[in-house]
């Protein structure tokens, strides 16, 4: 094996056959030249702003009017609290995904799922293993605990006022509840823990919201509190930040895995043997076999949880219904379980302890994504809970069908037919 010398040296030298040192070192240095002009508009999404923007671009017509088409230029309204310089939209092909059947406490019933990717394989794998959930009665969905965390960070000189503050903030509980409160009327601080690391105090706040996913919601209710307790500790910080980095927003943390940010799921199904067969081309001993050599692979790897590709299902499922896409960084974290029955059938169960997700808010009212929910029935509020419970039966489903596409061999054949389109309508349900 070639060690880490020797693959630098060869990248360092592959590196200089096209250009040399002097040249390298020049077009590193600094560039004194103007600035081009500062993008007009702001967050207007007028026509004339953005067409002032698009002046801006040297760029054929071709390429103008595949993002700032004219149809899509009649009804840019609705996107003012969603970009910012906005030029246009992007087009991602979406498919649907199912019938998935989820016997879940919110979400019961039969799914066609929107997924919005630019990978072929995925739809198909995914229809494919609802497919397989549903001809075995379906699979049971359950939201285990909800919650959004925001992580506030206070400074002091010593870790005895670090201290003190700390007591304070558990004895004003009462009045950082009402602080955050006077922010909305959806939310509710629910929790408040607390991490003291030298003279540093954070605050661990977790919230309820309702049917939003929360992050805005939360956010503005966290600096009320820090507003509160700045105006009133009786040991004051010398400095405070919203957002601390120990809520694990947008990242794959080992607290997220363990607590919750958002909805923590668990889906599972028992698939007949002959169902495993007939569908998946493969066996329960074989799932099995493959989910202890991966998970010791994945501990390997220092991966955060076990699991095959949650990221798949979640990225274009939040992109096609209007979540952060962002926030596939902590959902994507969880451990999916494969196990043979007594009687030889397969159980499989996955859990994602951070589904980020809400049915109102954020990009859920942009007409795409809105059609999206609608396609599925759960557009509006009161639908949020149905929303998580259907993401964890979706990553099921993936699941079970990436792991039969590489215990029958199927996985590559698959990607070969599908994204390179050699019998792509026949083999569209193979993965």
């Amino acid at each position: 094996m070639a060690s880490n010398e020797d693959r630098v040296g060869k990248f360092l030298q592959r590196l200089l056959q096209s250009r040399s040192s002097a040249e390298i070192i020049q077009s590193l240095a600094r560039d004194e030249t103007p600035l081009p002009p500062r993008i007009p508009g702001g967050s207007s999404v007028w026509v004339q702003d953005i067409e002032s923007r698009w002046q801006l671009l040297n760029v054929s017509e071709q390429s103008r009017a595949a993002v700032f088409d004219p149809r899509s230029g009649e009804s840019f309204e609705p996107y003012h609290q969603n970009v910012e310089n906005c030029i246009g939209t992007v087009k991602i092909p979406v498919g649907l995904a199912g019938p998935l059947r989820v016997r879940g406490m919110f979400a019961r019933g039969d799914f066609y799922v929107p997924l919005a990717t630019t990978e072929a394989a995925l739809v198909a794998s995914y229809s494919r293993g609802a497919r397989a959930i549903s001809e075995a009665g379906g699979c049971v969905s359950i939201i285990l605990h909800e919650g959004m965390r925001r992580t506030p960070g206070f400074g002091f000189r010593t870790l005895t006022e670090a201290g003190l503050f700390a007591v304070w903030c558990m004895q004003q509980r009462d009045a950082l509840r009402a602080a955050a409160a006077t922010t909305t009327q959806h939310g509710e601080l629910i929790d408040i823990g607390m991490a003291v690391e030298g003279n540093h105090v954070y605050l661990i706040l977790d919230y309820t919201t309702g049917d939003a996913s929360g992050q805005n919601m939360v956010t503005i209710a966290t600096q009320a509190v820090c507003e509160y307790i700045m105006e009133n500790a009786t040991m004051r910080p010398q400095f405070c930040f919203v957002e601390a980095n120990l809520s694990g927003d947008k990242k794959a943390t080992a607290h997220s895995f363990v607590s919750v940010r958002g909805k923590k799921v668990s889906a599972e199904v028992t698939l007949p043997a002959e169902l495993v067969a007939s569908r998946l081309h493969t066996t329960p001993q074989e799932f099995d076999r493959y989910w202890k050599m991966s998970a010791i692979g994945a501990i390997q790897s220092g991966s955060i949880g076990v699991q095959g590709h949650f990221a798949n299902a979640l990225a274009a499922f939040y992109i096609a219904c209007g979540q952060d896409p962002a926030c596939v960084a902590e959902s994507a974290v969880g451990v999916t379980r494969f196990e043979v029955t007594a009687n030889g059938d397969l159980y499989a169960a996955v859990t994602l302890p951070s589904v980020v997700v809400g049915s109102v808010g954020g990009g859920t009212a942009l007409p795409s994504q809105h059609a999206c929910l609608e396609i599925m029935g759960l557009a509006g509020p009161g639908k949020a809970a149905a929303l998580a419970e259907v993401c964890g039966a979706l990553a099921l489903a993936g699941e079970l069908s990436i792991t039969a596409a590489l215990c029958s061999g199927e996985f590559t054949r698959a990607h070969q037919n599908l994204a390179r389109g050699d019998g792509a309508a026949a083999n569209g349900d193979r993965r």
